[in-house]
């Protein structure tokens, strides 16, 4: 065969690496899950502000590298007027250009939360994808740490709103001045120990997982595991390790002859007892108000995304456990954080402009709830199909009348729309939609002015106990008549009765 008589070859459908396709039950689970949180947001005073899924790259600042092509963690392109816009890496770059932009519009303190898709382009993975979903809610111009105690106390809320109950979920609170207060106390502070500062935050991040005696081996010569691969460590002496050890435990005061020098630099840093004077002020606030350790705990071992944060830092971390896909029990962890980041916005203004946020991981919270059984259990009701016996003009109008009768009274109903002539597809069809009810009428019931009304639900369950072909013709399965002025009536009395049925159902 020659070149000319080939077959061109078909486009090969092909899903890009790292993103997914969302199904329906996806979809609703997660709207289900978002309208219960945005309601907190909103009962707190936040209002809702959109920002675009590109930017200019340059605004997301700390993720711009020294490259010809800025995509390193970004995906990015050029504009028609040479311009680098990227797509956003997550909500608070966009939010502190917004402000920025709008500072003499808005009012502060400006009191936000959005919604939306955030990309990374990094190597995909299991559970690691290129574009997910994230929740943020932010405080802008309010330089208080109540502004702080008010986002720890809305996590809270928004874990019991989703059905998290207490004892399942805490938010840790932590604050950067204290951190950096003990980098500077054991000698780690300036820009020539950034590296070692890094590894020993990554250390105290750690404490939840390997104890104290596993954190003090990763911040002294290092940690082997139980395969016997050795971690580096931090290279800290003995009187570091002791000190930062009973930081993060909470002991405020080191004792000691040996330790008296770290007392001393402790002093110097203002930072250090400025930063636990504000998380006693949140534990003070969110303890007046109801909230207590059980629900926000000061934790001065919480370490998250440094990068930016100035102040308070906080997480809302899953206390119960979840088989991994090695088959172990391990804590579900965290499923979102924030924290104060004062520099962000300032960076385009010139002046000081405080601000607070927390960001919700939308996916791996839905994964969480659905661990619990709090999410998607309610199977979304499939369309009312109206079947068609006949195709002329006249039968058609009026199975379309019926559809939008229906539809006209917040029932959800579709009309068969595929090949009418064999009946049997059509009832195959609307099992497949999961439909709770279908409406028949042939030309005797055009002629007597009635419709049959077949619930699909109950039938399904009388399936079971009718094995007799002509019993089944005699019973009728769940299938009534009635005139077409009462079809809406009755078809809202079924549905009624479904959903009273479902209720019982998951009472039992």
């Amino acid at each position: 065969m020659s070149d000319k008589q080939k077959k061109p070859q078909k486009l090969k459908a092909r899903l890009p690496r790292g993103f997914v396709d969302r199904s329906a039950a996806d979809i609703h689970a997660t709207n289900e899950m978002v309208a219960k949180i945005r309601e907190v947001y909103e009962r707190y005073g936040f209002d809702p502000v959109e920002t675009p899924l590109f930017e200019y790259t340059d605004a997301l600042g700390k993720f711009l590298p020294d490259a010809d092509r800025p995509n390193e963690g970004v995906f990015s392109l050029q504009d028609d007027d040479d311009q680098w816009m990227s797509l956003r890496y997550d909500l608070t770059a966009p939010l502190a250009r917004h402000v920025a932009e709008n500072f003499n519009e808005i009012q502060l303190p400006f009191r936000t939360y959005r919604a939306g898709y955030v990309f990374r382009n990094e190597k995909p993975g299991p559970g690691r994808f290129r574009q997910f979903m994230q929740f943020d809610a932010d405080t802008v111009g309010a330089p208080g740490v109540q502004a702080d105690a008010e986002m720890c106390m809305m996590m809270a809320d928004t874990m019991e709103a989703l059905g998290i109950k207490r004892g399942d979920y805490v938010i840790r609170v932590n604050n950067r001045k204290v951190l950096d207060g003990v980098m500077e106390a054991i000698g780690l502070g300036g820009e020539e120990n950034a590296g070692r500062r890094l590894n020993v935050l990554r250390a105290i991040d750690k404490l939840d997982k390997f104890g104290p005696e596993g954190v003090k081996l990763l911040l002294g010569e290092g940690r082997k595991d139980e395969s016997g691969d050795f971690t580096k460590g931090a290279g800290l002496d003995e009187r570091q390790i002791s000190f930062i050890l009973k930081v993060v435990a909470n002991e405020r005061f080191v004792d000691g002859e040996e330790e008296m020098a770290f007392n001393d630099a402790n002093k110097q840093s203002g930072g250090f007892a400025e930063g636990f004077a504000e998380l006693d002020l949140i534990r003070s606030l969110v303890t007046s108000a109801g909230y207590g350790p059980d629900r926000i705990k000061i934790d001065p071992s919480v370490v998250r995304g440094l990068e930016y944060y100035t102040g308070p830092v906080y997480e809302a971390e899953l206390t119960f456990d979840v088989t991994n896909e090695k088959g172990e029990k391990v804590v579900f962890g965290s499923v979102g954080g924030g924290g104060r980041y004062d520099g962000l916005v300032s960076r385009f203004m010139g002046q000081p402009v405080p601000a607070t946020g927390f960001s919700i991981g939308v996916s791996r919270l839905m994964t969480a709830l659905k661990n619990l059984g709090k999410l998607g259990q309610d199977e979304v009701l499939g369309p009312v199909l109206v079947t068609v016996m006949d195709g002329d003009v006249e039968s058609m109008g009026r199975y379309q009348r019926f559809t939008q009768a229906l539809r006209s009274e917040g029932i959800r109903a579709e009309m068969y729309q595929g090949n009418w002539k064999k009946f049997g597809n059509q009832l195959k069809y609307a099992d497949r939609r999961g439909s709770p009810i279908a409406i028949i009428q042939g030309g005797d019931e055009r002629a007597e002015g009635v419709v049959q009304i077949k619930d699909l639900i109950e039938g399904k369950r009388l399936s079971g106990e009718i094995d007799d072909n002509a019993a089944w013709r005699e019973a009728r399965v769940a299938q009534e008549t009635v005139a077409e002025a009462d079809l809406v009536a009755k078809v809202k009395e079924i549905l009624a009765a479904q959903a009273e049925d479902r209720r019982r159902a998951k009472d039992i």
